[in-house]
């Protein structure tokens, strides 16, 4: 955003972030298993040519991470989904923490930046990630029994 010549950076809207990552974790909890260990593994697919495999990577007492990928065989690998999340337990939201080739998401990024990310780009993989839960809790059938 600029304003008189001055590039601002953008804030982010932490009461929709937080909601959304409420949401989140609640979707997810519905995906992966209860008492999940590390390196398991759930599918979820869309149709027999869009299949995604969710992974625990780290689990603790609060935290787990997980990651989303998409499986595709028809697609090359560079377009491809593929997420990292972080669930927190003790305040039941779910976070991006990577997304593509971005390793790290911050918060905010200056817009015009040389990776080209956007100034919100964490907000939008987050609603991204709402919106792929909710199409594969919709429509997607998946290895683990929903109750």
């Amino acid at each position: 955003m600029i304003a008189n010549g001055i590039a601002r950076k953008h804030v982010p809207d932490l009461k929709t972030l937080q909601r959304t990552c409420e949401v989140n974790y609640l979707s997810l909890m519905r995906l992966l298993p209860a008492t999940a260990k590390v390196g398991e593994t759930v599918s979820v697919a869309i149709s027999e040519e869009v299949l995604f495999v969710l992974r625990v990577l780290e689990t603790a007492a609060y935290t787990w991470h997980a990651s989303i990928e998409q499986c595709s065989p028809n697609l090359p690998s560079f377009m491809r989904m593929r997420l990292k999340v972080r669930l927190y337990h003790d305040v039941r939201m779910a976070e991006v923490c990577a997304s593509q080739q971005i390793f790290a998401l911050r918060s905010s990024y200056h817009y015009p930046n040389s990776k080209m990310h956007h100034p919100n780009e964490k907000e939008q993989v987050n609603l991204f990630l709402a919106e792929w839960l909710k199409c594969c809790l919709s429509h997607g059938f998946s290895t683990v029994k929903q109750i």
